[in-house]
């Protein structure tokens, strides 16, 4: 009498349970596979054998000395699938590709500095070539991409608004524009919403439920994780603090480089602090100046610490988030920054936010574009297989 067929539904709760059991614990033995997943011996050389005909799995060698006992072991096949990111930011375009198991197999950045939206997609079809040769991964295995820019992504439109800074890119369509020069599937999204991701993938805000990345430099903005997921709001618009404070006094609480700079010249012309800065001045100088003890420097710092807290109290005060994770260019001088950013926090709320700098740096928007290039390149190539 022959055996019922597994039911379509099973089949692929089983393959799919079988696949993320090797990836979690490669290389891993049949019978460590049925172990650790709940599933029988008979079950699994099922679906590992559907797996290997499609080229998801392969036998590997065991780690280490030990016996086999005649054990056959497997591993994932990481280059089974490519995924594409890229930073599309003010002055650079930053890009990378990594495969399956996460690993980045190539990594550029371009200076982008004054291009129009033509000069900048260019940069990223060239750029995405280079990639493509450099990571071994063949090119029909990258299927999309994963675009950080700065601004707000409309959900129903794709165009990008509040962005008037940022390459003329205000108002286009970029997903569409990029679709064309990359030949691939592009998913947009806000630039410090990925830097959230990015941290929550391999930074200091790994696996945190609740958190905020807050960015502090040319521009100012801020991405929320509220229950493990991405916050967007209903616009998109969710994290533009720069827009938390009415008309009049922004620029007195302004922590970007423009009004920092500004607030540099007015302390400068009063005279009240000694100081051997002077014109032209630049965010990197003040920040120098002040490790070396600089009067006026010491002073701008502090000033600045206080332009943050300000901006993290309301988010922190609204969503009661335990971590705050500051990243940017002026975000990135934590030395100077964290204790007095906490102190002020610690003097206006009851229940403070811890704070840290980011641990991805400028890398944080490319991480968080591979982290959901990575997750969605994982469902599709599933999805895909029988293909």
């Amino acid at each position: 009498m022959s055996q019922p067929a597994t039911p379509p539904l099973l089949k692929d709760l089983n393959e799919r349970t079988v696949l993320e059991t090797i990836r979690s614990g490669a290389p891993i033995s049949r019978a460590e596979i049925s172990r650790r997943a709940g599933i029988s011996k008979p079950t699994v050389s099922i679906a590992l054998q559907s797996l290997l005909d499609v080229g998801l799995v392969r036998s590997a060698e065991p780690e280490g000395d030990g016996p086999r006992y005649g054990a056959t072991f497997f591993e994932p096949v990481a280059e089974a699938a490519g995924v594409l990111g890229l930073d599309l930011g003010a002055r650079f375009l930053r890009g990378g590709v990594c495969d399956l198991s996460g690993e980045v197999r190539a990594r550029r950045d371009v200076e982008l500095a004054g291009a129009d939206p033509t000069r900048v997609f260019d940069a990223a079809a060239e750029l995405t070539e280079h990639l493509l040769e450099e990571s071994g991964v063949p090119a029909p295995h990258v299927r999309s991409a994963v675009v950080g820019v700065p601004g707000v992504v409309d959900p129903a439109t794709g165009r990008i608004s509040l962005a008037e800074n940022a390459h003329g890119l205000d108002g286009l369509r970029v997903g569409a524009e990029l679709e064309r020069e990359l030949g691939v599937v592009v998913d947009i999204e806000n630039d410090v919403n990925l830097a959230a991701l990015g941290e929550r993938w391999g930074g200091v805000a790994r696996d945190r439920e609740d958190f905020a990345f807050l960015s502090i430099g040319t521009g100012l903005g801020a991405g929320l994780v509220l229950r493990g997921e991405l916050h967007r709001g209903h616009h998109g618009a969710a994290g533009e603090v720069d827009y938390a404070f009415g008309e009049g006094i922004e620029r007195e609480v302004d922590p970007c480089a423009a009004a920092l700079l500004d607030f540099v010249r007015a302390e400068a012309a009063h005279g009240g602090h000694a100081t051997a800065l002077s014109e032209p001045f630049a965010v990197p100088d003040v920040f120098a100046a002040a490790r070396d003890g600089d009067a006026l420097a010491c002073a701008v710092v502090a000033e600045e610490a206080r332009r943050i807290a300000l901006h993290i109290a309301p988010i922190a005060a609204v969503a009661d988030i335990g971590l705050v994770v500051i990243g940017g260019g002026i975000g990135a001088n934590g030395d100077l920054l964290l204790e007095p950013v906490r102190a002020e926090l610690g003097a206006r709320l009851p229940y403070p936010p811890r704070v840290e700098v980011s641990a991805l740096g400028d890398a944080a928007v490319l991480s968080g574009a591979l982290s959901v290039g990575l997750r969605d390149a994982l469902e599709a190539v599933f999805v895909n297989r029988r293909g």
